[in-house]
């Protein structure tokens, strides 16, 4: 005979189940080094100093807003520079300078020179962005607006350097997409074309330009989780306001010189466009 005992238990409770612990929160990332590699822009024209002269700009404003020291700030940018010449002459100093954080900010001369080559500089690029992760810097490149907007230009010139800017912005867009990196869009940050964000060339930004890039770069930086003690201010300070004769000295000593050598190596291309844009009215 088998004896079947069944046992049921009434008003029982089962042990509560321990709660999952929760998760720890991400701190922010303190970065100590910062480079700013690039052209004109990231050598800071357009926000000079008082008193003793000089330059300013993005670069430093990005570094106060990080918190970053100035034995941790470096700046190997230089008016002129093109994309090969980031790759070839600033990026080893940069490298061994072994920044987290890397702001690239050049292309623009590329699109006025008649070799003009759009895959020579999403090349570049890659090399520069592959480098610099690969000693764990976050490299943050910029997109570029459309400076015809900006600077005025005959309709014809105005559509070639347009789409000069489409091309380097396309291999731009190649190079951020395929290694996953966030890009400073140039083109949709607010106020953009206003001309309070543009210095009496029209070629570099005022200082609250600078101001408005560097907020856009921490804003970066800050998505990427990095620590951002200090947030980028857009009320302009600490710079001064070039008089009108410094305004008219500039033109003539650098402004006017510069548009006559870079003009006559960007009429050719435009020549082209102004050709293509006739035959497609006739076509």
């Amino acid at each position: 005979m088998v004896l079947v005992v069944t046992v049921i238990s009434v008003g029982v409770t089962p042990p509560a189940q321990p709660a999952p612990a929760p998760r720890p929160q991400t701190q922010p990332r303190r970065a100590t080094r910062l480079a700013v590699l690039g052209d004109s822009t990231a050598v800071g024209l357009g926000d000079p100093l008082p008193n003793r002269g000089g330059w300013r700009g993005v670069g430093p404003l990005v570094a106060e807003a990080l918190g970053i020291a100035e034995d941790g700030y470096l700046n190997p940018s230089f008016t002129g520079a093109r994309m090969s010449c980031v790759r070839t002459g600033q990026l080893p100093q940069t490298i061994a300078h072994r920044p987290d954080i890397a702001l690239v900010v050049v292309g623009m001369n590329d699109t006025l020179r008649p070799d003009f080559d759009a895959d020579a500089i999403a090349a570049d690029l890659t090399a520069i962005v592959r480098e610099l992760t690969a000693i764990g810097t976050t490299v943050f490149p910029v997109r570029f607006h459309d400076h015809s907007k900006v600077f005025r230009l005959p309709p014809s010139l105005k559509r070639a350097l347009s789409a000069r800017v489409t091309e380097l912005n396309e291999a731009i867009d190649r190079v951020v997409e395929t290694e996953g990196i966030a890009c400073l869009n140039l083109d949709t940050l607010p106020g953009a074309y206003d001309l309070t964000v543009w210095s009496v060339d029209r070629l570099h930004p005022s200082e609250l330009g600078h101001r408005m890039l560097a907020e856009g770069f921490a804003n970066l930086a800050a998505a990427a989780g990095f620590e951002v003690p200090q947030p980028v201010s857009l009320t302009c300070s600490g710079g001064v306001e070039p008089s009108a004769a410094a305004h008219f000295g500039w033109l003539v000593a650098k402004g006017v010189p510069w548009l006559w050598r870079r003009g006559r190596e960007f009429l050719p291309y435009a020549a082209v466009i102004m050709w293509r844009s006739f035959r497609e009215r006739v076509g």
